[in-house]
């Protein structure tokens, strides 16, 4: 079975620091998740290894502009999703919208934009503990018990945690969306 854990905090401080040994097992040991991102955010089988694929070459060109090394599973999450949205954005504007499809209005598109940035805000400024539980229970769509075991926590621990962590994030889009533009509350 496959490691489930993302690469530890010395290779990704290595890596950051310009290691190619640490950079080369930090993109290898970061594979397996990229990839399954992908496949569970990309149209097709095929944009999924492509924009896997890009989000790796990004992490291997770009490590040292990752500001905390415990944010890499967030930072390759927005680079996979980011490259999934452009496949489909190249694959409509070749082929035209799907026959049948909803297609959402300008304002709508830009509320989805804002919600999801509002979103990952509120998961970033989660503690470490939290954010991980949180991203590998409800991102990444893994079980409690593998969540737990990952973590070396218990079940009641991971749960606590995680509820921790919703409460969080949903108290910290209820306040932003109470506050009107420039954070000042209408």
């Amino acid at each position: 079975m496959a490691d489930s854990h993302w690469p530890g905090q010395q290779l990704i401080s290595a890596a950051q620091q310009g290691d190619p040994e640490a950079t080369a097992a930090l993109v290898s040991g970061s594979h397996p998740h990229v990839r399954r991102f992908a496949h569970s955010l990309c149209a097709t089988p095929q944009d999924a290894e492509d924009a896997a694929q890009e989000a790796l070459i990004i992490l291997y060109r770009k490590i040292g502009m990752l500001r905390a090394s415990g944010a890499l599973a967030s930072w390759m999450f927005r680079i996979v999703r980011n490259e999934c949205l452009r496949r489909t954005r190249l694959m409509l504007r070749h082929h035209g919208p799907v026959p049948d499809a909803v297609v959402p209005s300008f304002e709508e598109d830009v509320f989805q934009r804002l919600e999801a940035g509002r979103v990952a805000a509120a998961i970033t400024a989660l503690p470490l503990d939290q954010r991980q539980v949180l991203i590998m229970r409800d991102i990444q769509g893994h079980s409690g018990r593998a969540v737990a075991d990952a973590l070396g926590l218990s079940n009641a621990a991971m749960k606590s945690r995680l509820r921790r962590a919703r409460e969080a994030v949903r108290a910290a889009l209820l306040t932003s969306a109470d506050e009107g533009p420039g954070g000042r509350r209408d």
